[in-house]
């Protein structure tokens, strides 16, 4: 069934009959509801009045699942597809929200921090250890988080210093998989100074040849009250070594019979090896105009990439040359500052005002390459043995400084809303050089540098109202309308990158309805949303290189629909619907060399059917078990719509046994054992990502807090 080009309308509609209905309209009991969120806003808002649709994992959930990366941790949020690996390597990811893949279309918040700052998404580096929630939120964050969200906020949080469980957890798996991690409050959480220390790491083999990869992570957190304000400090470092896998071709419109399905034609010694330090520090004490509340962290990230690429129409002899490598060398530094006042007004208004900056400074250097390799991989060269033909270099900085206000109103029990601005002042400068060495001599044939500056500004506008209310039962009604804007991304690749592209822009409405029933025990949200964007960036080939382009405008809506029912204190059962029409408007595509319209056509990787189903037992002692079906419809590969795949399921599940303080479990992942394509490569061109292949693991856990 096809959606009304009135959606829109009815959204904006609906959020102006949600912002100018009168107070008295409707009489309720004052409502007090638990659980909070604090992405929509600075400040924390109770989740049934936030004007949005946003989604709270627990961490009690992530571990009775045994979620152990993204995609398992989020299986059961509505209308999100997350696919694991891409070409930020196997331990990476590349998130779906609204129908929108792209690398850098929504924005990765840790702990209050973007966690990749004015770049993109530190995916690689996330850690999902001893987290308290994670909150996601459908659509931008045009206001508290600056130029950096179009299509959602995943916001993973920790527990407080001096807070949550100590526990010890040892697990091992597939194919020489596992894992260690050791959580401790290193003090009481009324102590002085509070502190706790996470310390995991986690080996994973996957079934590709040559592929896997290594992660060490530790977490320290400290906090102190100082006179009547608060001073935090965070330090997080994670040293990471993945061998990556290689993208399958896609050939007359199939997974290309040619490569093995876990083949590996990387050179030999191919590696996505990162080094990533964060020191965040914070401060917040009261004053005469509100609570006053300062973050500074600064991090430092240093890639080192070895990788290569089947090009189209590859050979397969294993002689002639068919594939193109880079070794590569990425610094990048990151720093955030954020100082904002939350303003009481009133007893029921709050005005949140601040700015904040987003600075980062990158630079790449590489080293490309071309080599011969068989199909499946057998004999791929060692990297160091190739003759470099091009040296790349590319600096790239950039600062994103705003200043906002957004303004939240409890005009009754049952009403409220929120109105945000920001102004947005952006600033870039990038310095590219490409030397070819293909020749007798090096030849230096480009060198230059482009500036941009942009003044723009965001906003958004929300209201949510209380249409009944019983106890902890109720039912809201709520709209939001938001304009958005964020400068185009770099992705430091190993070509030169060329000019500043265009910033990208969206307006985006949604329309929904929440409630809870069954004295809170049920949960539902259904919303539909529709967004206009503009100046995608997406990959495109240019004279046989990958590059990035503005690929014009698409449209974006849909309906997303989430039910959760917790029938007792162990046992809650989940599902979700979303369907997505994800498609290009105005917009042009390069196939040997000749511009095709784009118009109509769907975005590649967007299925428009969307649903999981499953239930978690969970008691304090016996059995636990859960089980999860996770379904993705049909949908294409390219954004020609000539190659089209179809829907797949996933199964994971798992089973364990929690005596006192001790918990053992056994958890499968992809028990179906799909192996479809999920992701594009930016480097590859036709090239595809596939679900890693079926694994368990088997992890025994110590609670020390438990007798």
């Amino acid at each position: 069934m096809p959606y009304p080009y009135t959606l829109r309308r009815w959204a904006g509609m609906s959020l102006f009959v949600l912002v100018a209905l009168p107070a008295a309209a409707i009489a309720t009991d004052q409502v007090t509801l638990a659980p909070v969120e604090v992405t929509t806003s600075k400040i924390p808002v109770a989740l049934n009045d936030a004007a949005a649709a946003v989604t709270v994992v627990t961490g009690d959930e992530l571990r009775a699942r045994g979620a152990m990366d993204l995609r398992t941790a989020l299986s059961q949020v509505a209308g999100v597809s997350i696919a694991p690996g891409g070409d930020a390597g196997p331990a990476s990811a590349v998130p779906a929200l609204w129908g929108l893949r792209e690398f850098d279309a929504f924005l990765l918040v840790v702990d209050g921090v973007p966690a990749g700052g004015a770049f993109t998404p530190a995916l690689a580096s996330l850690d999902l250890a001893n987290v308290e929630r994670i909150e996601v939120l459908k659509g931008a964050a045009p206001v508290n988080y600056g130029a950096t969200s179009f299509v959602g906020v995943i916001h993973v949080i920790h527990y407080p210093a001096g807070e949550g469980p100590s526990r010890v957890e040892l697990g091992i798996g597939s194919r020489g998989s596992a894992q260690v991690s050791l959580a401790l409050p290193l003090s009481d959480a009324r102590a002085a100074w509070r502190q706790s220390l996470l310390v995991d790491g986690e080996r994973r083999g996957l079934a590709g040849d040559r592929t896997g990869f290594d992660r060490r992570h530790l977490l320290y957190r400290g906090a102190a009250d100082i006179g009547d304000g608060q001073f935090s400090l965070d330090f997080d470092a994670t040293v990471l070594r993945q061998q990556p896998g290689s993208p399958h071709p896609v050939e007359n419109g199939v997974l290309s019979p040619r490569v093995p399905l876990d083949a590996n034609d990387n050179p030999r010694g191919a590696r996505n090896d990162e080094n990533r330090s964060q020191l965040a520090l914070g401060y917040g004490r009261p004053t005469v105009l509100g609570a006053w509340s300062t973050k500074l962290a600064v991090a430092v990230t240093d890639d080192s990439n070895v990788r290569g690429y089947l090009r189209q129409g590859f050979a397969a002899d294993g002689v002639t040359h068919n594939a193109d490598g880079f070794q590569q060398y990425v610094r990048k530094t990151d720093v955030y500052f954020d100082s904002h006042v939350a303003t009481a007004l009133s007893s029921q208004a709050n005005l949140v005002w601040g700015l904040d900056d987003l600075y980062g400074d990158g630079t790449e250097h590489s080293a490309n390459f071309e080599y011969a390799v068989l199909p499946d991989g057998s004999n791929a060269p060692s990297w160091r043995t190739r003759h470099v033909d091009e040296f790349t270099r590319v600096g790239d900085r950039r600062n994103f400084l705003g200043v906002y206000g957004e303004f939240d109103d409890a005009l009754s029990d049952a009403w409220h809303i929120e109105a945000g601005v920001r102004f947005n002042h952006t600033h870039e400068v990038r310095a590219a050089s490409h030397i070819d060495n293909s020749g007798p001599l090096p030849v230096q044939d480009q060198n230059g540098s482009q500036r941009r500056r942009d003044d723009r500004w965001s906003a958004t506008l929300g209201s949510s109202y209380r249409l009944w209310a019983a106890g902890r039962d109720a039912v809201t009604a709520y709209a939001n309308h938001r304009e958005m804007f964020k400068p185009a991304v770099i992705d430091f690749g190993p070509e030169s990158e060329g000019g500043i592209l265009q910033p990208e822009t969206a307006s985006s409405s949604e329309l929904g309805f929440k409630g809870q029933h069954l004295n809170g025990r049920l949960a539902w949200d259904a919303s539909v949303f529709d967004m206009d964007f503009r100046n995608l960036v997406v990959t495109q080939a240019v004279n046989g290189l990958p590059g990035l382009a503005n690929a014009g405008t698409e449209h974006f809506k849909g309906i997303e629909l989430d039910g959760r029912f917790k029938l007792n204190e162990a046992l809650a059962v989940v599902a979700t619907y979303a369907r997505h029409d994800a498609r290009f408007g105005h917009g042009v595509q390069l196939v040997g060399g000749t511009s095709v319209q784009l118009q109509g056509k769907f975005l590649e990787l967007s299925p428009r059917h969307l649903a999981s189903a499953g239930f978690t037992y969970a008691p304090r002692e016996g059995v636990t078990a859960y089980a999860l079906a996770d379904y993705n419809g049909a949908h294409f590969l390219d954004r020609l719509n000539t190659a089209r795949a179809g829907g797949y399921t996933t199964f994971d599940a798992g089973i364990g046994y929690r005596h006192a303080a001790w918990e053992l479990r056994l958890d499968g992942y992809n028990l179906s054992d799909r192996r479809d394509a999920v992701a594009a490569s930016e480097l590859g061109t036709g090239q595809y990502y596939l679900l890693p292949a079926r694994s368990v693991q088997l992890s025994v856990s110590y609670d020390f807090g438990v007798r």
